[in-house]
């Protein structure tokens, strides 16, 4: 399976820290550049593994949906930054948004047997390949 990427020429830069240090324009949108879920997808004769990285997002945040081969991964994120020289703030950013990342397999999924869980800003499905169907949700545990 082709593992498709999306191109960001400025996420590319924040790699050369001496660079974005000199202009201060493009350190800033390296650094406020919204997160994206990042994915890595397996599978066996019998199921397919995804593993999807999702920093500072909760698990209350996550919602998981599957519909034939279809897989629809969302998340709720909340982040705010704030830097201080005692008690005077010099620097506050926030960014509240919404993670997405939609993807097809092979074959239909199994929901009734998919498994979700979330541990430490990853998130491992367990999907079971199966027959058709209509959409459902599944819980993250």
């Amino acid at each position: 399976m082709a593992n498709i990427t999306r191109f960001d020429p400025f996420k590319e830069l924040a790699r050369f820290e001496p660079l974005t240090s000199a202009w201060p324009l493009l350190r800033r949108w390296t650094e406020a550049a919204e997160p994206t879920i990042k994915l890595d997808v397996s599978e066996d004769e019998k199921a397919y593994f995804v593993k999807a990285e999702m920093p500072g997002v909760k698990k209350e945040d996550i919602d998981v949906q599957i519909e034939g081969d279809l897989v629809s991964l969302s998340a709720e994120v909340k982040r705010e930054k704030e830097e201080k020289k005692g008690e005077t703030v010099v620097h506050s950013e926030r960014y509240y948004g919404r993670q997405y990342r939609r993807f097809t397999l092979g074959q239909n999924i199994d929901r009734a047997k998919a498994e979700a869980k979330f541990e430490n800003g990853v998130l491992n499905l367990t999907l079971p390949k199966a027959g058709a169907g209509s959409g459902e949700k599944i819980a993250v545990q």
